[in-house]
This record gives structure tokens, sequence and C-alpha cells, in this order.
């Protein structure tokens, strides 16, 4: 008999690449998506034609009653919690639902999971941006947090309430403390994605200048479709643990843009103009992670390098542009 796996965040970037990955191993897929005016289900259409599509069903991480309704008709062997308000910028103008979706969301999952008396396996999205102004580098799984936005302060919510919820009730949880991780399917809204469309327009002559912010930023980007391996693996393992999940090399936004731009021929200089109002109110100037313990007890490693990143993400934007289709 199949496996049921329940994703929230399904129609996200790391909900879609791990439901592909859930179907390759024969799981039988769920995906909690919400109400909305205007659907938004671009990155998992393609899905529908699987021999076994996933199972889509309205809820919410802000409503207990649904989550408590879909665990009881669903009964899953295993719960990805990918759902949240996720855009750091954005948490400081939404500061409210950021908490009650990546934070208080959390809890409703795991209280959900106590009162029904089942025993799924519990991934929780952590994030590196928990450790925000980072007391050490790199960072590894017992570096102090410094979250520096709101968005942080509610994933170091999320992920203390899991390890609580571990050690009180001895269920099944890891956190995967992901870094920046990226893809064609990353939103659009985000520096990765921000940069690689600017790209495809300039090339395309649709537009001349790219605005950002904070060109010196430094982050460790891997590929999603790594990551999200990591977080299965997570789950197969024979204790839960937590992991930091990362590519252990740091790059700015400015070499970003470099590479990118470079890709097709461009000078990002003459197209590249920064900003203020794109850098948040409290910056996170460095991070890089140390996967070791994943590697040592998962077997797991990125395989995709930084600069093949930028380049497929730049390719698929503009084949994308070119075919006059848009990723949403």
């Amino acid at each position: 008999m199949a496996r049921k796996a329940l994703i929230t965040g399904i129609s996200g970037q790391d909900g879609s690449y791990l439901a592909e990955l859930l179907l390759a191993q024969g799981y039988e897929v769920h995906g909690i998506v919400r109400r909305s005016s205007a659907l938004n289900r671009t990155r998992i259409d393609h899905l529908r034609d699987a021999p076994s599509p996933p199972v889509l069903h309205y809820g919410d991480l802000n409503d207990a009653s649904s989550i408590n309704r879909l665990l009881r008709e669903i009964k899953p062997d295993e719960i990805y919690n990918l759902g949240a308000q996720s855009h750091v910028k954005v948490s400081f103008e939404i500061p409210e639902y950021t908490a009650e979706t990546a934070g208080i969301g959390t809890l409703r999952i795991l209280e959900a999971i106590r009162e029904s008396g089942t025993s799924p396996r519990v991934y929780q999205a952590s994030s590196s941006e928990m450790f925000g102004m980072a007391r050490e580098t790199p960072q590894t799984e017992t570096t102090p947090f410094y979250p520096r936005s709101p968005y942080a302060a509610a994933k170091v919510y999320a992920h203390w309430i899991a390890v609580n919820y571990r050690e009180a009730y001895g269920m099944f949880i890891c956190s995967g403390i992901l870094f920046n991780h990226e893809s064609p399917r990353r939103g659009e809204n985000f520096v990765s994605r921000k940069i690689t469309q600017g790209v495809a327009a300039i090339k395309h002559g649709m537009q001349s200048k790219l605005a950002l912010g904070n060109l010196d930023a430094q982050r460790d980007w891997g590929y999603a479709k790594d990551y999200v391996v990591a977080m299965w693996k997570m789950l197969q393992a024979q204790r839960p643990g937590d992991y930091v999940v990362a590519t252990g090399e740091t790059h700015t936004v400015r070499e970003f843009c470099e590479l990118a731009f470079a890709h097709v021929d461009l000078d990002w200089r003459e197209h590249v103009v920064v900003d203020a109002k794109y850098f948040r109110p409290t910056e996170v100037d460095l991070l890089l992670g140390d996967a070791s313990k994943a590697k040592r007890e998962l077997d797991w490693e990125p395989t995709t390098k930084f600069e093949s990143l930028v380049k497929l993400m730049v390719d698929a934007d503009m084949d994308l542009l070119r075919e006059g289709g848009q990723v949403h």
C-alpha cells in the first residue's frame, strides 16, 4: 500500500519539486491549497497528467479546523510543512499574518497531530534567516539564532515549538534549516528570480534597467530541486533531528548579477541600479551554511553549483519570454 504524504505549500517552489519527488517514489500525494480569487497552481499544473496526480484539498494554516479535518480524512504517513508567507521584506509589511502562517500555523499542525492520536513523521521548514545577524560563520545546527525580520522571528518560534513537541510528546519531527535555494520556479519577487527575469527582459529589449537593493548581501545559494531530496531523506532516517541544508559557498547579489548578465553577453553595470526602497529595515549581511551533519547522517550533498544554477535560471526565463509565457 502506497505511503501517504501531505504537503502544505504544495503550489510553491519547494512543494512542487517535492511533489514530483514523492510521486516518483510511489507515494500517494496530498496537498493543501488556500482558497483565493485567483488560482495560482502554475508550478503543479503539469502533475495533473501524472499516473496518480496529487490530490488537492482546500485548507489554511490560519484555520485549525481545516487542518484537523484533513488529518482525520487523509491519515498521512508523512507531513511536509512548507506553507507560509515566506518573503522576508514583505514580512515587515504584514508581520501579524506572517507570524500566523509561519509560526502559529506550525503549532496548529502539531496540536492537530497530538489530538488525533496519529503518529505521522513531520518535516518542518526552518530557515537560514533564523541566524540573521550570525553569531558565527559558517552556521551549523548549534549556532544561536538572531532573527532580523518578522519572518525570521516566526520561523524561530516554529523551530523551537517543533523541538518542544518532539521532546515532550516523542513525535518524529525534523527541521530542515535550509539556506537560500532557487530555481526557475522561484517567486518573481525574490531577488534571484527578479535578476534572471530582468536579464531576460533586457536581452529581449523589453526593458533597459533593473532596480535592486543591497548588492553586497552574501548568501549561500543552492538549487531547490536538490534541497527537497534532503527533506525526504530526513523523514526516512532512524531518528528525528535538525539539519542545516546548504552548499557551503557564499556569493554576493552582485556576483549573481555579474554571472546572469554575462551569460547573455551583457554588462550588468550598464543596467542595474540600486534603489533604497528594496533595502530591508534590518539587513542580514552574511549567511553561510555547514551541511556536514546532513552529509554524514543522511548521505546528502548538493549536486548543482552556483554558476550552473544561475545559468539554468537565466535560460529558463529567456525561454519563457521567447515563448510568451509566464511563471507566477
